[in-house]
C-alpha cells in the first residue's frame, strides 16, 4: 500500500469521463487499498480514483462506519428530496461550498472481487456517494454549488 497524490482543481483529468473496470484483479485491488490510505491520511470521507490520476470507475468512503469500496457505481434511487449542507473536497483543499444532494440514495456497484453490492445511505453516506460518484463523471462539487463559504464561514466550522 502506498499513498497517492492527491490532483488538485486545475488539473485536467478531474474533468474527464472515468473508465468502467473489467478486471477485478491484484492491480484494482492495489488501487483500491492505495486510494483508502490516501484518503485516511488526508483526513477526508470520500476519494474517487480519478482525484489519484486514475480513470477507473472505482471509489472509497468512510464516513465513520467503515470503508466502502465501490467499482463501477451507479445511483439507481433518489429519495426525500434535496437537503443543503456543507461540502468540500480533497481535491479543493480548504473550499467549502454549499451544496444541494439527495436526503437518500441507493447505489448499485460491484465489490473488489467483481460480486454486485447495493449500498443504501441516506445524509453524510449520501451525500459523499454522490460526491465521488459525481467525479466519475468528470463532474466536481462546485458545479453543483449554491454558494461557497466565506474563510469567516469556514472558520466556524
Amino acid at each position: 500500500m502506498a499513498i497517492r497524490n492527491i490532483v488538485k482543481e486545475g488539473d485536467e483529468i478531474l474533468r474527464k469521463q472515468s473508465r468502467e473496470v473489467t478486471a477485478f484483479d491484484r492491480k484494482l485491488w492495489d488501487l483500491l487499498d492505495d486510494m483508502a490510505q490516501t484518503m485516511y491520511k488526508a483526513n477526508g470521507v470520500g476519494l474517487a480514483a480519478v482525484q489519484v490520476g486514475v480513470l477507473r470507475q472505482a471509489v472509497v468512503i468512510d464516513v465513520g462506519k467503515g470503508l466502502i469500496e465501490l467499482v463501477n457505481p451507479v445511483v439507481t434511487k433518489k429519495k426525500g428530496g434535496e437537503v443543503m449542507d456543507v461540502e468540500g473536497c480533497l481535491s479543493s483543499p480548504g473550499e467549502y461550498g454549499m451544496v444541494p444532494r439527495p436526503k437518500k440514495v441507493e447505489v448499485k456497484a460491484f465489490n473488489r472481487y467483481g460480486k454486485p453490492i447495493t449500498v443504501k445511505g441516506d445524509d453524510l453516506l449520501a451525500r459523499a456517494l454522490c460526491h465521488e460518484i459525481d467525479h466519475l463523471s468528470g463532474r466536481i462539487f462546485k458545479d453543483l454549488v449554491y454558494r461557497m463559504l466565506t474563510k469567516e464561514e469556514i472558520e466556524k466550522l
